[in-house]
């Protein structure tokens, strides 16, 4: 479970994408872009990543976060168990790009898990995707945001839970 209250909790920014997620609070952010709290504390002060698409990012440009490793070779770790990660996410502005999820194995297959564009609402969305299994691969799962086209238009994901049985 990771609520990034302290830290990225082992996730890890991609190096093969063109921008990082952030890591911050409502309080310090800039008026109207994303969440007025973050989903765990419910409070200003409480901590979520975030990209915003900026002048500094041009449209499509993608931030990537992954995962720790999820092993196969746990036998509680598979597909007939039904393991899920659940997250919140907040997806709020007139130009907001997307957000795919993929679950990747070791040997960097892709899969798409759920892809989201656009305008979502100004509040907090919960999610739960199973995740597939495909032999003994270790996999990750990994967040993929693309950047839109408005200033103020940004994407937030907190609370990122794998089901215990991983």
């Amino acid at each position: 479970h990771c609520n990034f209250e302290f830290d990225l909790c082992g996730w890890k920014q991609d190096e093969n994408d063109d921008f990082d997620w952030h890591l911050r609070t409502s309080s310090t952010a800039k008026l109207g872009t994303g969440p007025a709290t973050d989903h765990t504390l419910q409070e200003p002060s409480g901590h979520y990543i975030f990209i915003k698409s900026s002048f500094f990012q041009l449209r499509g440009q993608k931030a990537r976060i992954s995962s720790p490793v999820l092993s196969r070779k746990n036998k509680n770790c598979k597909v007939r168990e039904g393991v899920v990660i659940i997250f919140y996410y907040h997806m709020y502005g007139a130009h907001v790009g997307s957000l795919i999820i993929y679950q990747r194995t070791t040997l960097k297959h892709e899969k798409i898990l759920l892809n989201l564009t656009g305008n979502q609402g100004n509040f907090w969305q919960h999610k739960a995707l199973t995740l597939s299994g495909d032999g003994d691969e270790d996999f990750q799962v990994v967040f993929e945001g693309i950047a839109g086209k408005g200033p103020k238009d940004g994407i937030a994901l907190d609370d990122l839970t794998f089901s215990r049985e991983c």
